[in-house]
């Protein structure tokens, strides 16, 4: 058998590796040298246990001078805006402590987890740190897996949506095993490499639950009585409905639900306010053996979306991103002396800042003809001027790109971003005849082989001034090369209902969500496997149901992409792994699936003068940076 399980020693300790990424642990004795002054006190007080019975064994390390960063000062609260109530599951996103997760060099290391020993990619066996105690003091160990296994999943009450699609190999579920308290094992017939990369998401797979606490919302061991007094307590109809919003992970409304995370949250929703105080039990320590988070507590205002902007140029935020805007930069720039900030532009990791999704899958069998003809798809890209969006709209510092990974990822390669993306009219021109389109109308506007004229009605969310903007470049593009261009903006629900009924001929959006992968991560996106790709939604369909519901993809090259896709989820060396990759990356972009703009845009990152450690540059974006999570704001620290 091939184990991925690595032993190294560092300060003359031995650790546990994941892959050969080291994980830096500090021996238990005398190691840890100091706590917040508040934590102390109530240490003090006799209120709580001491540090060293607070802390794992072997907590999890950060070594900062590594990271750039410096060792910090304990206090402040974190001041940060949010647009609804809903937002308080960002927080969720931004604290980023998970089973395992990835650091600011998108790696992936153990965090909650001491150690991960993979085998031949089906074998997962997880060490628990031992010591490791939820926010309320209780210990994590495998009852916390076995609970959510064997009492939610498996539960036929519970668990009616059945098992994680993540913990499913061609419909095979696991062997979960308990080794020990502290060891859990996984097991399939065949590898299932998204394993690791579902619990490291910013939204994760979540494994695991504090058994201690739900148990008392659970009907195999909460008394009768009692529990039908919370049920009707909550307003609601039944044991499984209160279990459900009691153990919700992703969106912490419940204050009283334990957390492994750096903060807690103790506001009930819903709330103009919500605070999040420092978690006395949280695992992490600095290199000098402080325990972390050094920030006492975070608060989130709820303001409307529409004035963040504003009020974050007023320095009412510590940190913001979210609900700003490239187009907010100049304003922001502004007034950074005045009220005492600085605004970072970070990269965005998208593949295309703005991409467009012609819609294999429409109704109208006309335009679906079109739009699986690649030379239409290569003469509309090719039609399009990405320097001219790239200066008027991102200031000339972004990327004309197609809609692929970028220069960070170590699977980027040239041609997958010049991939029909030179401003080319008269071949653009010539392919549009080709295609069938040689007859324009006295406007210039070609006409379709039925005699109407080629237009275009590209649907929006309606949610980005910056996407309006965009398409208006973009239209006046086409025209040049007789394709007319609307616009139509809808609500996302409704945006995304058109477009999966096969009402959408184009829509936009956003592009690949990770441009920054790595051959281990999944390569899902390049291939129909989801009914929300806008680019061929009845597909994806098909794909996501197992063939109960959708169309299977009758379209050659999209259908390799998912044999591809497939071959990526059986595959066991990386060498085999990143070939896929590469595969799937040159047929993406030569087909011109999506139509990509630009990316490498820049993300306007709001930094209170105060506030220390937070990277001057780096990449914000969704998966797999977590936003700030992979930067670890548990080591950002006011300088008061």
């Amino acid at each position: 058998m091939m184990s991925r399980m690595i032993a190294c020693t560092i300060r003359g300790v031995v650790v546990g590796l994941l892959g050969a990424f080291c994980v830096t642990i500090l021996a238990a004795s005398g190691a840890f040298a100091g706590e917040a002054p508040e934590l102390a006190k109530l240490v003090s007080e006799g209120k709580l246990p001491p540090l060293e019975q607070r802390l794992p064994k072997n907590p999890r390390v950060i070594d900062l001078p590594d990271e750039g960063k410096m060792v910090g000062k304990y206090g402040g609260d974190l001041h940060m805006l949010m647009g609804s109530v809903k937002d308080i599951g960002q927080i969720t996103v931004y604290e980023y402590a998970r089973l395992v997760g990835y650091d600011q060099n998108i790696e992936l290391k153990p965090d909650l987890l001491e150690s991960v020993d993979v085998v031949d990619g089906r074998q997962f066996t997880f060490k628990i740190r031992e010591g490791h105690k939820w926010s309320d003091g209780h210990p994590f160990t495998a009852e916390d897996f076995r609970y959510y296994w064997e009492d939610m999943v498996k539960n036929p009450d519970l668990g009616r949506e059945g098992v994680p699609s993540e913990m499913l190999v061609d419909g095979e579920e696991p062997k979960f095993e308990v080794i020990d308290p502290l060891t859990i094992r996984y097991t399939w017939s065949k590898p299932n490499p998204a394993f690791l990369q579902a619990l490291a998401w910013p939204s994760p797979l979540y494994i695991y639950r504090p058994a201690h606490y739900m148990k008392q919302f659970h009907a195999k061991y909460a008394d009768p009585a009692k529990l039908k007094e919370m049920v009707e307590d909550a307003g609601l109809d039944n044991w499984t409905a209160l279990h459900t919003r009691m153990q919700r992970q992703r969106r912490p409304e419940n204050p009283d639900l334990p957390t492994l995370q750096p903060w807690i949250n103790t506001t009930q929703s819903p709330s103009e306010r919500f605070i999040f105080e420092r978690n006395p039990y949280f695992h992490r320590v600095d290199n000098e053996g402080n325990q972390l988070p050094y920030i006492d507590r975070l608060v989130m205002d709820v303001v409307s979306k529409d004035v963040i902007p504003a009020k974050t140029g007023g320095g009412e935020s510590d940190l913001q991103a979210r609900y700003i805007r490239f187009d907010n930069f100049t304003f922001l720039k502004e007034a950074e002396e005045k009220h005492g900030f600085k605004t970072y532009l970070w990269s965005t990791g998208k593949g295309s800042q703005v991409a467009l999704f012609p819609n294999l899958n429409v109704q109208d069998t006309v335009w679906r003809g079109l739009m699986r003809d690649v030379r239409f798809r290569r003469a509309l890209s090719l039609g399009i001027d990405r320097e001219e969006i790239n200066e008027v709209i991102y200031f000339g510092l972004a990327t004309p790109s197609a809609n692929t990974v970028m220069p960070q990822s170590p699977l980027f390669k040239e041609a997958y971003k010049d991939a029909w993306t030179q401003y080319d009219p008269d071949t653009a021109n010539k392919l549009l005849d080709e295609a069938g389109l040689a007859a324009r109308d006295d406007d210039g506007i070609r006409l379709l082989p039925n005699g109407q004229r080629a237009e275009i009605t590209v649907e929006t969310a309606g949610e980005s001034t910056e996407e309006t903007d965009v398409l208006e470049l973009i239209a006046d593009h086409w025209k040049k090369i007789g394709i007319k261009m609307f616009v139509r903006s809808s609500q996302r629900d409704i945006f995304r209902r058109r477009a999966q009924n096969g009402e959408t001929q184009m829509s936009v959006f956003s592009g690949m969500d990770n441009a920054i992968a790595a051959s281990d991560m999944s390569p899902q996106e390049l291939a129909p496997t989801s009914q929300a790709q806008l680019q061929w939604p009845k597909w994806g369909e098909y794909f996501e149901s197992g063939g109960v519901s959708g169309e299977p993809p009758d379209m050659p090259e999209a259908a390799a992409q998912i044999d591809r896709f497939k071959a990526w989820l059986e595959a066991t060396t990386q060498d085999e792994r990143r070939n896929i990759w590469a595969d799937m990356l040159s047929t993406y972009t030569d087909q011109v699936f999506t139509i990509g703009t630009v990316n490498n845009t820049r993300q306007p990152v709001v930094v209170s003068d105060k506030l220390r450690n937070v990277p001057e540059e780096a990449i914000y974006t969704w998966e797999p940076t977590a936003f700030f999570g992979a930067y670890r704001p548990d080591t950002f620290w006011l300088d008061r």
